[in-house]
């Protein structure tokens, strides 16, 4: 397993829309491996294909608090196919814009129907945490980062912060 750089704000790539995995080889399987191992380094709870540059719709999410027995979920080409009405509103962090925080509102519950490790299709239902996580990975397959559901001053001023610190203004 390989850790991987991560794509950093305001790389154009975040917005990118990802594309379907058509098969799960060998190949995909040693992503999902770097995946999880760059997302632990990180540390994080998820991770998104291109977040390390790669434009395919994969992601990889534990939730599972420090101390616990670690469980790791890759999900190929995820598809959020129901929602609760029930909102849950969760500090969202994002380890491609590293140390800023906001409140984000959600669904408190999805259903997620995806292609696991073993190349079957699985539905995961999930709420709290994992859903929120879902979600904001979900989120990332499509161009989307949590900054966009904030407020547009707010989410102007990281994008502005950001692009500055790139620049090496900062």
């Amino acid at each position: 397993m390989t850790i991987k750089p991560l794509i950093i704000l305001p790389d154009p790539l975040l917005r990118q829309v990802s594309q379907p995995i058509e098969q799960v080889d060998s190949d995909v399987l040693k992503l999902a491996d770097d995946m999880l191992e760059t997302m632990y380094d990180a540390p994080g709870i998820g991770l998104a294909g291109i977040q390390i540059g790669v434009a395919r719709r994969i992601l990889v999410v534990d939730v599972t608090k420090e101390g616990e027995e670690r469980n790791p979920l890759v999900i190929i080409n995820p598809e959020i196919v129901a929602s609760t009405d029930a909102r849950s509103v969760y500090e969202e962090g994002c380890l491609s814009i590293p140390d800023y925080y906001a409140e984000v509102e959600r669904p408190a519950g999805v259903t997620v129907k995806h292609i696991g490790r073993d190349g079957k299709e699985h539905v995961l239902e999930a709420d709290g945490l994992l859903a929120t996580c879902l979600q904001h990975e979900i989120d990332h397959l499509n161009g989307v980062l949590f900054i966009d559901h904030i407020s547009r001053l707010k989410r102007e001023m990281v994008i502005k912060k950001f692009t500055k610190a790139a620049r090496g203004k900062i």
